[in-house]
């Protein structure tokens, strides 16, 4: 199935970078002049596809499920839910994508890790 739609796109690149593809990944969806807005690291493609890399090598029975994705303009959202291990109760994510021309250009992250005892009766799902 050919990708056409930016939402696609955020979703297939986070698929592979979660699978431990993240040079496929930047390599068919990452556009010249990236950014990346995550305090934890340096804001170039090459850091960032490095990290994703490292972290699917120490994880690899990690599990990521995509809960939604919205789109809006040139810029797409993805909350998901990640689990290092299947066994853990993981943590909530959202990433901001922004595109020019069908490649990513910007990147936010935003992670909240899943409570054992949670107060909302509606969850974070």
């Amino acid at each position: 199935m050919a990708v056409k739609t930016n939402k696609e796109r955020a979703q297939e690149f986070l698929k592979l970078a979660t699978k431990g593809q993240s040079r496929e990944a930047f390599n068919l969806y990452v556009g010249a002049g990236f950014k990346h807005h995550n305090v934890f690291f340096k804001g170039d493609a090459e850091t960032l596809m490095l990290a994703m890399e490292a972290n699917a090598a120490n994880s690899p029975d990690k599990v990521f499920e995509i809960q939604r994705t919205l789109q809006d303009g040139d810029l797409v959202a993805v909350h998901s839910h990640v689990r290092q291990r299947p066994n853990e109760l993981g943590a909530a994510l959202i990433h901001i994508f922004r595109f020019v021309d069908d490649k990513i250009v910007e990147l936010w992250d935003f992670g909240q890790t899943v409570p054992s005892n949670m107060i909302n009766e509606y969850g974070m799902f």
